[in-house]
């Protein structure tokens, strides 16, 4: 073990090492985790121990939308923890009303009482809870492709392969799942546009044959498992089934909203007002931990006279809430929201043609700076190299031998079984785009090599 309380700073490798021998690494084989100190981080780009530079090409975890060290967001946090470090929930803070009313300006309208967190996670936590309580039933519908949190709930709501090693925590959670919405690759096997929404129909089925249904949580653009992008009328239809059978409706924004597609919450690109909205991730720029869980007023005003049985210590923490205004007023001066869309057609025609060149890309779907890069082994039946099996067994994947090609050459990218997340910080250039882009289309060769005709 390092003695880390003598006076020399520790090395790098020290660094690394003594975090690797005293932390979990997360989602992976232990065996295998080898940390990269990042000693340093500014705008689009973030620095190892040993000084190399590395394109921030999916914004950490598509979090860093603001881009690191935004002074003014830097300031917020030092300000705040001299005016008030911590004050129980139940007072009142400046900084709490101050980001209430600043939310009231970018939240969908209608969604406008507010339960804070420290994660997405724990703010799905709390919206099953007030989905339950306020319906008085019990079953939550969540998707196949996705994935919302990593405690007794939110995992029990997740799709993909990270739920499997709580089950069966679908059953004690009261989870039930639907297919995704992936008109690419349809799970029930239909055609876009004359299947007339069938994955919307299925989950109307569902709610008939289930019964005790609370709620419906989607992520409107699904994130970690592909940047899923419905089609025009998914959205409105789920909501107006939802409203027809007294099921609310929960959207999960935490990696899709804060200007990521180009519109301030993914749902605004449909016009669609959800009961519930959770996000975290870019409502500070993920530099410190805040997240929110936000309802409408018919569901407030059931707890006038009701118990509101959910709390926790660090519910609405002082130190995030006054940088998570700094961080709203930071994308409103620099018009990032706007940024993203327009940079969207840039990068949309950058990646069709990186398409058109490798038989490798199967999809390119994607809004604003939020794009997936869906590699196959073969395009005509849109085999993938490698499966969610493979990923929790620990199989050799085709995407990490790209992504630590790419990272050898200074950018990072982000990267799920089968594809690539390009989302970068909204304050990236088109010089920067080009830089991370190139990356990736020099070693899609390795996908290329492998492909089946």
């Amino acid at each position: 073990m390092i003695d880390t309380s003598s006076s020399p700073p520790l090395t790098s490798e020290q660094v690394s090492n003594l975090t690797r021998q005293t932390n979990y690494g997360t989602w992976r084989f232990q065996k295998s985790w080898k940390p990269l100190h990042v000693a340093d981080a500014e705008g689009c780009w973030f620095t190892d121990g040993a000084g190399k530079r590395y394109l921030d090409f999916s914004s950490q975890l598509m979090c860093v939308n603001l881009g690191h060290k935004n002074p003014r967001v830097v300031e917020a946090i030092a300000q705040q923890a001299r005016e008030l470090c911590y004050a129980a929930p139940g007072y009142a803070t400046t900084s709490r009303a101050r980001l209430s009313a600043k939310l009231l300006e970018v939240l969908p309208e209608g969604l406008n009482k507010f339960f804070f967190t420290t994660s997405g996670t724990e703010a799905n936590e709390a919206a099953f809870k007030i989905a339950r309580m306020v319906t008085g039933k019990n079953k939550i519908i969540s998707r196949y492709r996705s994935y919302h949190g990593s405690t007794a709930g939110s995992i029990a709501a997740t799709g993909d392969p990270r739920r499997w090693a709580m089950e069966p925590a679908g059953k004690i959670g009261g989870v039930v799942f639907a297919p995704e919405t992936n008109c690419y690759d349809c799970p029930i096997k239909h055609t876009y546009p004359a299947c007339n929404i069938a994955c919307a129909g299925y989950i109307e089925h569902m709610i008939r044959n289930e019964g005790d249904v609370a709620a419906i949580i989607v992520e409107p653009v699904v994130g970690t498992n592909g940047v899923l992008v419905p089609p025009p009328e998914y959205l409105p239809r789920l909501r107006e089934i939802c409203s027809r059978h007294g099921v609310l409706l929960i959207a999960d924004e935490v990696m899709a909203g804060w200007g990521r597609t180009g519109k301030w919450f993914s749902v605004d690109h449909w016009n669609v007002r959800p009961d519930i909205l959770v996000t975290a991730k870019g409502i500070t720029s993920a530099y410190v931990p805040l997240g929110l869980c936000a309802t409408t007023t018919e569901i407030a005003d059931y707890f006038e006279d009701r118990y509101f049985s959910h709390g926790h210590t660090y519910e609405a923490h002082p130190l995030t809430l006054g940088p998570a205004v700094a961080a709203i007023e930071e994308m409103q001066r620099l018009h990032l929201v706007e940024r993203s869309a327009e940079l969207e057609p840039y990068v949309r025609r950058k990646l069709e043609a990186l398409k058109a060149k490798h038989p490798s890309i199967g999809d390119v779907r994607g809004l604003g700076l939020f794009f997936a890069v869906e590699i196959v082994k073969n395009r005509s039946t849109k085999q993938l190299f490698n499966t969610m099996r493979d990923k929790v067994e620990g199989k050799p994947l085709v995407v990490d031998r790209i992504v630590a090609k790419m990272m050898a050459q200074g950018v990072s990218i982000q990267a799920w079984i089968s594809h690539f997340i390009i989302a970068p910080p909204l304050i990236v250039t088109k010089e920067e785009l080009d830089l991370g882009l190139a990356a990736l289309d020099e070693h899609l060769s390795i996908a290329d090599a492998l492909v089946e005709a």
